[in-house]
């Protein structure tokens, strides 16, 4: 049995847990997985009757799935939105949001600094149907204004952005914007929810990949879009209904259970990346440090007016160039290099050759991803072993030899042949002497035979080799 809506507003750790839980007549205690294509109806009446919207019935897992809806749900409480849509991915979150509100014709006015594939939507593919797009400098108002002059639809803003962790004044871009007639579509992933609410500020939309921080374990690909209840049904959803950017209901399942710790997750891993991005302003092979809480931040005071903490990613620019920068990746033992983000796993890319490899030279440099330039997604390692791997990896850029990786059949073999713990020495039966006078010790005599040699310690057994391939089986007979 459901309990009673609670007339208080929940805060988000509560919503992280609870926030759109539906149960079934049996009463279960974690989210249901409706792990079903379709649905049948009562009766002709009640199908026809859905579809016309006379009814209210779920008909196809494209349209929507009840695991989907209470991960919408969830995260429109958490966001403060209206209404939310989940999709399959981050990036059919950004393309729906887009392709659904433009048509030819339309003009989209984007910040310069976006992840990559948001970068190629706005710069490739939007002119393809006759959208006009121009690029502006996020950080400069004076190029907004200018921007704005013109009639816009759309404005794409990503901050803090992918990779340089570059700002924008959300509250006076939102203004020009609203002035202008566009819609501004905010990419809050580096945020989250937690650091960040660009609704507050005047976005109208706001777009994540649920598969970085919402999940955070790196299992399922997934994406949300929010927005007000009117935009999100009368253009949004149309367009996920017909194109089919859907997300699968299992994937929908894991990411609410992955919600449930977000608001643990993200303030440790912002602890961790503040310390990181502390020291690494004090080793002489780094160039420079980009993280919105650091007083060295350019646009440090905005990052303290508009977040609550300074988010799980540090980017930072080694001296060298490439070869320093691969020489400090290929040095880490515990940071995987992956171009995935925000899991609790510490993980560094190299984004001139990776994430934003396809993006022009001349457009990197314009966005400061140089060559030496790395991201680092800060998981939930102790930072004590964060800190460690990052400044060894740091002495062999600096020219020092590299330490050596122990190979993973060993550290399995250590943990599972661990020797095992000594047993106590037995107890003497003997009760312990009454105190007294010492009596003197008895002489001693020259013994008669020999004393037994030593036994030879047994050969210590061959360590097992995990990893190797079965020896071939003989032949009988």
């Amino acid at each position: 049995m459901a309990k009673p809506a609670s007339d208080r507003p929940f805060r988000p750790a509560t919503l992280l847990v609870r926030g759109g839980q539906m149960r079934s007549n049996l009463d279960e205690t974690s989210e249901s997985l409706y792990l079903t294509s379709g649905f049948v109806y009562d009766s002709a009446v009640q199908a026809e009757q859905t579809f016309t919207g006379e009814a209210q019935h779920f008909q196809y897992s494209r349209f929507g799935n009840p695991t989907v809806q209470m991960l919408e749900a969830r995260l429109a409480a958490l966001e403060g939105a209206e209404a939310c849509r989940a999709t399959a991915t981050g990036m059919a979150a950004v393309s729906s949001a887009m392709l659904s509100h433009l048509k030819t014709g339309d003009r989209v006015v984007a910040s310069r600094a976006l992840f990559g594939s948001c970068h190629w939507i706005v710069s490739t593919l939007l002119p393809r149907y006759g959208i006009q797009t121009e690029f502006v400098d996020g950080g400069d108002l004076a190029q907004w204004e200018a921007a704005f002059k013109r009639p816009c639809q759309m404005v794409l803003i990503e901050t803090p952005s992918n990779p340089m962790l570059d700002l924008v004044d959300l509250k006076a871009v939102c203004d020009l914007a609203h002035a202008a007639g566009a819609v501004v579509v905010v990419d809050n992933v580096f945020a989250t929810p937690l650091l960040q609410k660009p609704m507050k500020f005047g976005a109208d939309v706001v777009v994540y990949s649920a598969t970085k921080h919402f999940d955070g374990q790196g299992r399922v690909l997934g994406g949300a879009v929010l927005g007000s209840k009117k935009w999100v049904e009368e253009v949004l959803q149309p367009f996920i209904r017909n194109t089919g950017p859907a997300i699968s209901p299992f994937n929908a399942w894991v990411i609410l259970k992955g919600l449930e710790t977000l608001h643990l997750r993200v303030p440790a891993m912002c602890r961790s990346a503040a310390a990181i991005a502390q020291m690494l302003e004090e080793r002489a092979e780094i160039g420079r440090v980009c993280y919105p809480y650091l007083a060295s931040h350019p646009q440090y005071a905005l990052a303290k007016q508009q977040m609550t903490g300074g988010g799980t990613l540090v980017s930072f620019e080694l001296k060298g160039g490439k070869e320093a920068a691969f020489r400090f990746l290929d040095a880490l033992r515990v940071v995987d290099i992956s171009n995935n983000l925000g899991d609790s796993k510490s993980l560094i890319t190299h984004p001139a050759t990776t994430t934003h490899m396809r993006v022009s030279a001349e457009e990197r440099a314009r966005l400061g991803i140089s060559d030496g330039a790395v991201r680092l997604s800060v998981g939930l390692e102790d930072v004590e072993d964060l800190v460690e791997d990052i400044a060894a990896a740091l002495d062999v850029v600096a020219g020092n030899p590299a330490p050596k990786k122990k190979p993973l059949a060993r550290m399995v073999v250590e943990e599972s042949v661990a020797p095992a713990p000594k047993k106590p020495a037995a107890r003497s039966r003997t009760r312990p002497a009454k105190p007294g006078p010492a009596k003197p010790a008895p002489r001693k005599t020259a013994a008669k035979t020999r004393s037994a040699e030593p036994a030879a310690a047994p050969a210590a057994a061959p360590e097992p080799d995990l990893f190797a391939e079965p020896a071939p089986r003989r032949k009988r007979g």
